[in-house]
């Protein structure tokens, strides 16, 4: 894999200045807007927008009954006002619910935008921005229950209703950049047998896959970060499809081979927009049966052969030493 290319380009002053665009910038222009603020704080480098992931939210705070800002950090709150009562929850509840209060949350979307910087795979500069907006969820013991812990009272289990008003605009926060080689090299640094993203990038730039396209074109790079107990950093990453949408559907039957499964792979190739897509979701997305890995193989060595060498190759390499993620 080609070393990084994006060194040009100073990663915390770029992030500083991002962050500080994300402020002004507001959700109503969309894309567009994001993009001409990338395109005014780094021109070398043509960000695009490649997945964008909703569905999560973060705890908010405290508003009261009129909706006015209790608190910022429930979870702080919530310790604190414990505190003062000598950790009497039936205090609390009842101080709660006498008041109106209730919860907020912070709905989120995360927006991954990319841009290449060089030959590799890995050689892009990856954003998170998340589009969040706080909402007023559950009431805190509305009806006087005192709650089993301070879990209960500031995030219950199924607690909010469908339709949550909201307390203000969408707004751009920056979650992260991440040059994703930079970043990869890191965890090579840690354990020197290649773990699974490097396999599956490796797999990418040795098959059809790699020679058609870019992988950030069709993939961003999950990345996680903490530390162990002795205060080291310790890294992983995971592919993500960048699929908005519908994931793809593998059509191929049950026990499938020879024409029915060259068929079946091919037509889920062009749903995905490159050669070799199944070998990449049956990896990740799960779309594709493992068994298929087997028949591909099967029907090569007895003469039907529906796959470049290079990329029949890479299957073989997966089934002497499988991995997943």
């Amino acid at each position: 894999m080609n070393a990084p290319a994006t060194t040009s380009l100073s990663l915390d002053g770029f992030a500083r200045a991002l962050a500080e665009a994300c402020v002004q910038v507001p959700v109503a222009l969309g894309p567009a807007g994001l993009a001409r603020e990338l395109a005014r704080i780094a021109p070398q480098y043509a960000f695009r927008e490649v997945l964008a992931r909703g569905g999560w939210y973060r705890l908010g705070g405290v508003v009261d009954a009129q909706g006015r800002h209790v608190a910022d950090d429930i979870e702080r709150w919530a310790q604190e006002a414990l505190a003062v009562r000598d950790d009497d929850l039936a205090a609390l509840a009842a101080d709660c619910a006498a008041r109106g209060l209730r919860a907020t949350r912070l709905t989120g979307k995360t927006h991954y935008w990319v841009a290449r910087g060089g030959d590799g795979a890995a050689d892009f500069v990856q954003l998170e921005i998340e589009e969040l907006q706080e909402v007023v969820c559950h009431a805190l013991c509305a009806d006087g229950e005192v709650p089993a812990g301070i879990e209960d009272l500031i995030d219950p289990r199924d607690a909010c209703p469908g339709n949550q008003a909201a307390l203000g605009v969408p707004f751009y926060t920056l979650r992260r950049v991440t040059d994703i080689a930079d970043f990869l090299a890191g965890m090579r640094a840690q354990k020197p047998e290649p773990q699974p993203i490097h396999r599956f990038l490796e797999a990418w730039e040795k098959s059809s896959a790699g020679h058609a396209t870019e992988f950030s074109n069709h993939w961003v790079v999950a990345v996680r970060e903490h530390l162990d107990r002795y205060r080291q950093p310790v890294r992983g990453a995971t592919p993500v499809a960048a699929v908005n949408g519908e994931p793809p559907r593998f059509a191929g039957g049950h026990g499938a081979r020879g024409l029915d499964l060259a068929g079946a792979l091919q037509r889920f190739d062009r749903q995905v927009g490159y050669p070799l897509a199944w070998f990449f979701h049956m990896l990740t997305t799960k779309s594709v049966p493992h068994a298929v890995a087997t028949a591909v193989v099967e029907d090569y060595q007895g003469g039907f052969r529906y796959l470049p060498e290079r990329d029949v190759q890479v299957v073989r390499d997966w089934l002497h030493r499988p991995y997943g993620f």
